[in-house]
C-alpha cells in the first residue's frame, strides 16, 4: 500500500515539513556528490561516515568505518579514528537526512509530507520539530539497545516519520488516507482508514523487528525496523502533550475508484 493523500485540511503552511524534505533532498544530492549515483545513493563510505553505528555509540572509544580485506572490504571497528570520520555523537543527528537510495528517500518523504502536515499545524512549527528530532532520537535508540553490538550504520529519516506517524494516529484517529494499493498484478486507488493504512504498517514493523530482520537499502548500511517501532512508540506517547490543534471533525470522504 502507498499513501497518496489524506482528507485532513491544515489551517497553516507546513513550513517545518517543506523545509524538512528540502533538506534530506538537499543533504542526499551533496551526498552523492562524493561518490555514488541518484538511483543507488551515496557511496559506502559517505554512509559509514554519516550514518549512526550502533557499536560506536556503546563502545565511545571505538569508531567504525570499512576496512580492507583481502579481496574487498567490510564494515568493522577499533579503537582509534578511522580516516574522513565525524565525531559519534554527530552521527545521531546527520544519520537522520542521509538516505541509502532514491527509493529510500523518495517512500519516506512521501509519508513525511502526506502526514508531517497535519501533526504540525496540531502543535505548532517549534514544538513540531523538536518533537520531529527527538523522535528521531528516540527510535535510535531502541535500535542501539536491540542491538549494542552492530557495527553497521543506521540511517534515514524513517525512525523520525514513525514518531509523526504516531502522532497522527491519535490526532486523527478518523482520518481517511486516499491509497494505492498493488494486488498481485493488478491495482487500484481506494481510500483506506488513516487506522488501517498506519496499523498495518506499524505491525509490519514490529515483525519484522522481532524477526531480527532489517530494511536493505543498500550502501552498507540500513533503516532497522526496531528504529520504526521505536519511533512510532515515542509518537504514542507524547503527541498529547504537544499538540494544541488537533481536529475533531472530518471532511467528506474522496470518490472511491
Amino acid at each position: 500500500m502507498i499513501p497518496l493523500k489524506d482528507n485532513i485540511p491544515t489551517n497553516r503552511f507546513p513550513f517545518v515539513t517543506v523545509g524538512l524534505i528540502l533538506a534530506n533532498v538537499v543533504v542526499y544530492l551533496l551526498a552523492i556528490r562524493h561518490g555514488g549515483s541518484l538511483i543507488s545513493g551515496p557511496a559506502t563510505t559517505e554512509v559509514v561516515k554519516y550514518g549512526a553505528t550502533p557499536y560506536a555509540l556503546t563502545h565511545p572509544a571505538f569508531h567504525c568505518g570499512v576496512i580492507p580485506t583481502f579481496g574487498g572490504a567490510a564494515l568493522g571497528c577499533h579503537k582509534g579514528s578511522f580516516p574522513n570520520t565525524i565525531p559519534t555523537w554527530e552521527t545521531v543527528f546527520t544519520a537522520m537526512f542521509m538516505h541509502a537510495s532514491i527509493l529510500h528517500i523518495g517512500g519516506n518523504m512521501l509519508f513525511l509530507w502526506i502526514f508531517g502536515n497535519n501533526v504540525e499545524d496540531a502543535m505548532g512549527p517549534v514544538k513540531y520539530l523538536g518533537f520531529y528530532i527527538v523522535g528521531g532520537i528516540a527510535a535510535l535508540a531502541l535500535q542501539t539497545a536491540v542491538a549494542p553490538n552492530s557495527p553497521a550504520p543506521t540511517l534515514g529519516a524513517s525512525g523520525a516519520i514513525a514518531a509523526v506517524l504516531g502522532g497522527y494516529i491519535l490526532l486523527y484517529p478518523r482520518a481517511r488516507v486516499l491509497t494505492l494499493v498493488f494486488i498481485i498484478l493488478f491495482f487500484t486507488v481506494i481510500e483506506l482508514p488513516a487506522l488501517v493504512v498506519l496499523g498495518i504498517w506499524f505491525i509490519e514493523q514490529a515483525v519484522f523487528g522481532a524477526a531480527n530482520l532489517t530494511n536493505p537499502t543498500g550502501g552498507g548500511g540500513g533503516v532497522a525496523y526496531f528504529a520504526h517501532v521505536g519511533g512510532f512508540a515515542f509518537g504514542l506517547l507524547t503527541v498529547k502533550l504537544l499538540a494544541t490543534r488537533g481536529r475533531r471533525q472530518v471532511p467528506p470522504r474522496y470518490p472511491v475508484y
